[in-house]
């Protein structure tokens, strides 16, 4: 069946329209507002369906301690990510009342085939990667040792499927899904001129200085990677699912990487990339 959600969720049918198909389990990909969401929940109740809804690691904000939990208290920064605690704290409430069923995952940065990595400087800019593949220099800011956390969109597959096989021991939870760890802007940098057979030829510049030299929009998409510096633990996802990431951090945007080089998108100044 084929919906308009948006256009469905203004008419209030598009929580109506799912139900009709009396589904065991709904997948909820794409919800990014609470009234969004308690549409597609209301609607679900009667029936019993289970319902996984695909959150973010961004309803965390900034960490205190890492790795980060999920019982962690939410300081989400940004609407996505407020919108997306108020989201999670909806459906999980209602679980945990055993008004419905519902397991909330939250995914890190999705690379691999087909997918542009964040890359190391915090954005989505293809020209750090040519750069890196020439041996060229890439300014990273501040020291470089902020983080960013991947997965590989098998590995969210992984989980997803995880949570609809155990429903029981996942309703009325959260759990993060990345890779097994982290990694700084600075070992992600030097990994991918490695890759290229090129040294990393990095410098270190105060935020102010890095953020003047580049469009303020990349800028801004920086800023709101680094100020989390997201590296979630996976524990609980392994311990209750048994969630186990195919690919490393690294592993994961190196086969984002090769996809973009296979594609013309990159350009990898005619060497060969090996991991």
């Amino acid at each position: 069946m084929q919906v308009d959600r948006v256009a469905e969720e203004v008419l209030g049918t598009f929580g109506e329209h799912v139900a009709s198909m009396r589904p065991d389990a709904v997948v909820d990909l794409l919800c990014f507002t609470v009234p969004s969401g308690r549409q597609l929940l209301e609607a679900l109740v009667p029936i019993g369906s289970y319902l996984l809804h695909c959150g973010t690691i961004w309803v965390h904000g900034s960490a205190v301690e890492v790795p980060v939990t999920e019982d962690v208290v939410r300081r989400p920064l940004g609407d996505y990510g407020v919108q997306k605690a108020a989201i999670e704290e909806l459906l999980l409430d209602e679980a945990r009342r055993g008004t419905v069923r519902c397991t909330v995952l939250q995914p890190g940065h999705i690379v691999g085939p087909g997918w542009v990595p964040v890359n190391p400087v915090g954005n989505a800019s293809l020209e750090v990667f040519n750069r890196l593949a020439k041996g060229e220099e890439v300014a990273l800011p501040n020291f470089g040792l902020e983080t960013v956390h991947h997965v590989h969109a098998d590995d969210v597959a992984q989980a997803f499927v995880k949570a609809l096989a155990h429903p029981a021991a996942a309703s009325g939870e959260s759990f993060h899904v990345v890779s097994g760890r982290a990694v700084t802007l600075r070992g992600y940098a030097e990994s991918v001129a490695q890759w290229f057979g090129q040294p990393a030829r990095l410098s270190f510049q105060p935020w102010e200085t890095w953020a003047a030299a580049w469009e303020p929009a990349d800028a801004q998409v920086t800023w709101e990677h680094i100020i989390r510096s997201p590296s979630m633990s996976i524990d609980k996802a392994a311990k209750i699912l048994g969630y186990c990431p195919r690919f490393s951090s690294l592993e994961a945007i190196f086969e984002s990487l090769m996809w973009l080089v296979d594609n013309g998108k990159v350009d990898a100044a005619g060497r060969r990339l090996a991991f």
